[in-house]
């Protein structure tokens, strides 16, 4: 593929990376009293743009490209688990689930380990599930609840379940992104935690201690509510289930089911305000849905239209030494995955290659293996488009593009990660 058609293959993605940056520094400096700009806007202003530089092709054909990314089979996944995950927020925060769990945290934690101990909950659940996303559906909206109780920014509240999630995400041995990484490169999964727990361990430390000192100030009320102890017991579900391995759509649907039967016995709503409750939260995810359909139908037409194959071809040219084929492999699964949105299709799009690139330049199998996982994972974490950031988003009623700038979590180990490859770290595996 020549130069000038693989940047304009690429060319919508960076239309709509420009539009981030733009809405990024507009939404810091805006006045209070001024709109939201939306990202629903900037995908489809890309998305248009996509189809019509798709030349040579009929447009039925263009859009038949689109629709197919739109309608993945994956994607729809995502689709379903936002609904469920939207019914379930709402109508557990209309029968007071939200509220009891948060009064709960209020007594149990003293106001300074609030923000750091979220970040612990979510890192620890996120490892024993291996899913970032789970992770997100369970303590987001108790974060939300928290923040609005103390009155603490809910973006960085949030952030930190985003940023714990990712933890797990990257080291647990039942997370997608472990399994691939490690076949796609052939090394054992412990060998290939050994070398990941090394690099990204201090970033962790790093940044739970940056949390202690951000929430040293919080301030809880003078006086907690009661906790009403049974209204608790559909979070409790929804992390004990989810912790056992039960799919997160069935988790999601248990939880709900048991909203429902808690809700109406203590009569906090009866069958029709249940439903009401669930509709009214399908439809505030319906931006989301929206957005993540657009995305998926323009990454589509880039790959289609070979803007993944230019990325592999381009990177993959002038590679010299050890640590150029290390940096190689990192960005591109990096830039494969900001085409895909997806960081486990990308450690799956990208693999084979790289093993190629790893056994020609001497690199360590459980090194390449760890640098495809959480190089995705830090880049998936800092989209906002991506799955897990969309559904924060639904789940704590923020735009993605709010949270994006206390993602200290996912930054650092990015930044660890490059330190490691530039530096040779951990020298056993360099």
């Amino acid at each position: 593929m020549n130069k000038r058609k693989g940047l304009v293959a690429l060319s919508p993605l960076l239309i709509l990376i420009a539009f981030i940056i733009i809405f990024t520094i507009y939404s810091v400096d805006k006045a209070e009293s001024e709109p939201n700009l939306s990202l629903s806007v900037a995908f489809m202003i890309s998305s248009i743009y996509a189809i019509i530089i798709s030349g040579g092709l009929p447009i039925k054909k263009r859009i038949d490209t689109y629709s197919k990314g739109a309608g993945a089979t994956n994607l729809m996944l995502m689709l379903w688990i936002y609904v469920l995950a939207g019914a379930f927020a709402a109508s557990a925060k209309e029968m007071g689930a939200i509220d009891a769990t948060v009064n709960l945290a209020l007594q149990l934690l003293p106001a300074n380990l609030l923000l750091p101990g979220l970040f612990l909950a979510a890192c620890f659940i996120s490892i024993s599930i291996g899913t970032s996303v789970g992770t997100v559906v369970a303590l987001v909206p108790i974060a939300a609840g928290i923040s609005h109780s103390t009155a603490f920014n809910p973006a960085l509240m949030t952030a930190t379940i985003v940023g714990g999630a990712y933890f797990g995400d990257n080291l647990s041995f039942i997370s997608d992104t472990t399994v691939v990484a490690t076949q796609t490169q052939g090394c054992k999964m412990n060998d290939k935690f050994r070398v990941n727990f090394s690099i990204v361990a201090p970033s962790a430390f790093l940044i739970l201690l940056c949390y202690w000192i951000l929430g040293k100030n919080m301030t809880i009320p003078t006086e907690v509510p009661q906790v009403d102890y049974i209204k608790i017991l559909p979070y409790l579900l929804v992390l004990v289930t989810a912790v056992a391995g039960m799919n997160v759509m069935a988790v999601l649907t248990l939880g709900l089911v048991l909203c429902g039967i808690i809700g109406v016995a203590s009569g906090d709503y009866n069958v029709y305000g249940w439903f009401a409750a669930m509709g009214d939260g399908i439809l505030g995810m319906g931006e989301l849905v929206i957005i993540a359909m657009m995305a998926g139908g323009m990454l589509e037409i880039i790959r289609e239209n070979g803007g993944i194959d230019f990325i592999i071809n381009k990177l993959t040219r002038r590679i010299t030494g050890k640590r150029g084929a290390e940096l190689s492999i990192a960005a591109l699964v990096s830039m494969v995955n900001i085409c895909t949105a997806n960081n486990t299709v990308a450690i799956l799009t990208v693999g084979n290659i790289s093993k190629k690139i790893g056994d020609r330049f001497g690199v360590d199998s459980r090194k390449a293996a760890s640098i495809l996982d959480t190089f995705s994972c830090c880049v998936q974490g800092l989209i906002p488009y991506g799955v897990q950031m969309l559904l924060a988003a639904g789940l704590s009623g923020l735009n993605p593009i709010q949270i994006l700038p206390y993602l200290y979590y996912p930054m650092a180990i990015g930044i660890a990660s490059l330190l490691a490859i530039i530096f040779r770290f951990p020298r056993k595996y360099s």
